[in-house]
């Protein structure tokens, strides 16, 4: 396949081929191929009739409740030649302004009666236009001007803006061409055999970069995208039945989520006989929940796949192809295609098998860099160290890693989440990995608590433990330095928007003294 200059030219064929097939479904509606483009080119009219001249971007921030209406809206934008910006509908309003701020003036707001009741309260510069859904996807399509703002744009244009949070709390927008988007798509096509008979069961917020295998493999293939109710995530044990009765095929899930429904005891009662492909990204996923879905549904290919955000979302892979013992590492695999890892040691020299050292990432995957601001992505898209012979520019991930004696790439947690007590060196992945094989444990995150020197272990469980006895059992797995010094039982843990552990809450409760 030729790689399209647009990723929503992919539309044009899948609604050429596909016509009156379902695209993209809601709990309130269902969206055709045909019907999707014509949304979409609907939407690229009102757009391109607010924009200035010019041949810089002006992106194009979509605030709306998760829903085929998202999709449509993100049609709309790369129909205009312009990148989409998803925003979550939840995000305080203070965020959402400093995001136009980051956006320079420069770009556009599609909403609707709800959100723009929040966006008149906002800042927006006169030069940023701001849209009801409801009247763009109203406008007359002009198939012209489209055209012609597609004939702008190369496969190294920015597809997409995708906002993250930086150490400092300041909001980040990685920037992601076509090219990697497409490329991604075309990997996950074929690694995964998707066809326009699948069916894709969304879970992942269309601001996290997880949302992009359902997106663009709907594009590519044909297949259908199912967008999972939210309010079905609080109730995990319900999701299996979603799965069963709407005969979704595929599942590309945050390990938290596939946690709780393993926790649930679920699996054991309901048969998924469609779901052939489990896929999960975004956290580690703990091999005893893993194994709970392997053995209970066996029918279906499991990866664990990885990527950060500054990549079109994923760059390595691993199909589990065993059982792991539940304090065992789970590989990430290796590279996916049109992507190469490499990792540097200390010396910035390329680690040697079993060395630890920072993860990096070369390929066409990699961001376009932060936007507008220059000055961080300068410090981490950077030349190739081991390259001295032509420009090659990497992604320092700040994830640590080595190669393992099979070949694989093995994870071995974050270079900001390592820390030395009483001169060892600790990561804190691997106490989290030793508690998960301890009974009674549903979930582990450990703390550094550097005001008192001490790790605190956080745990979700139902049962009552004390400190002594699980450091009794927990030595089975790690030293003794490894041993947390507080162990804090919680029913459930606080979670970011991603459904990620939320980290810096847990953080926060140790400062403030709340445990």
């Amino acid at each position: 396949m030729i790689i399209p200059n647009s990723a929503v030219r992919l539309l044009d064929a899948a609604a050429a081929k596909y016509g009156d097939k379902t695209a993209v479904s809601d709990e309130y509606e269902s969206v055709s191929f045909s019907e999707l483009k014509e949304r979409g080119m609907r939407i690229a009219a009102s757009l391109l009739y607010a924009s200035r001249e010019g041949y810089m971007p002006e992106p194009v921030m979509v605030y709306l409740p998760k829903s085929a209406k998202c999709i449509a809206s993100f049609m709309g934008a790369m129909y205009s030649g312009n990148p989409y910006v998803p925003i979550a509908y939840d995000m305080p309003a203070n965020r959402i302004q400093k995001i136009v701020d980051l956006l320079d003036g420069r770009g556009h707001i599609i909403t609707d009666e709800a959100g723009m009741e929040i966006v008149k309260t906002m800042d927006i510069p006169p030069t940023f236009g701001v849209h009801l859904y409801s009247d763009a996807v109203a406008a007359e399509p002009d198939e012209a001007a489209a055209d012609k703002a597609l004939s702008r744009i190369t496969d190294l244009d920015p597809i997409y803006i995708m906002f993250t949070s930086g150490s400092t709390g300041e909001p980040k927008g990685v920037t992601v061409p076509h090219r990697g988007a497409v490329d991604y798509a075309l990997w996950v096509q074929r690694t995964f055999n998707i066809t326009s008979a699948d069916k894709l069961g969304n879970q992942a917020p269309f601001y996290f970069d997880n949302s992009i295998f359902d997106i663009y493999s709907m594009l590519l293939t044909g297949a259908e995208m199912a967008i999972i109710p939210e309010s079905l995530f609080m109730f995990p044990s319900k999701l299996p039945e979603f799965i069963r009765d709407n005969k979704i095929t595929v599942i590309f899930w945050v390990p938290t989520v596939m946690i709780n429904v393993a926790n649930s005891g679920v699996l054991e009662d309901i048969a998924m006989p469609t779901l052939r492909t489990v896929a999960f990204c975004g956290e580690v996923m703990p091999n005893t929940q893993l194994n709970i879905w392997r053995r209970n549904h066996k029918g279906a290919v499991y990866a664990n796949l990885y990527g950060p955000t500054e990549i079109s979302d994923v760059c390595t892979y691993y199909i589990v192809d065993r059982e792991f013992d539940d304090a065992d590492p789970l590989p990430i695999g290796r590279a996916c295609e049109n992507m190469r890892i490499i990792i540097l040691n200390e010396k910035n020299e390329v680690a040697k098998p079993n060395e630890q050292g920072e993860l990096c990432v070369i390929g066409t995957g990699v961001s376009l860099g932060y936007w507008n601001k220059p000055e961080i992505s300068d410090k981490v898209f950077v030349q190739n160290p081991a390259n001295p012979y032509y420009e090659e520019r990497i992604y320092r991930t700040g994830d640590l890693a080595y190669i393992n004696d099979e070949g694989l790439i093995m994870y071995d947690g974050r270079m900001d989440n390592q820390i030395k007590v009483k001169g060892n060196r600790i990561e804190l992945g691997e106490i989290e990995c030793a508690a998960m094989a301890v009974t009674g444990v549903k979930g582990a995150a450990a703390v550094f608590d550097a005001a008192n020197e001490r790790i605190v272990l956080f745990v979700e469980s139902c049962e009552s433990l004390v400190l002594r006895k699980f450091n009794n059992e927990l030595k089975q797995y790690i030293p003794k330095y490894m041993l947390p010094g507080k162990l804090v039982v919680m029913d459930r843990f606080p979670h970011t928007a991603n459904d990620k552990i939320d980290r810096v809450t847990l953080k926060r409760m140790i400062t403030e003294g709340e445990v």
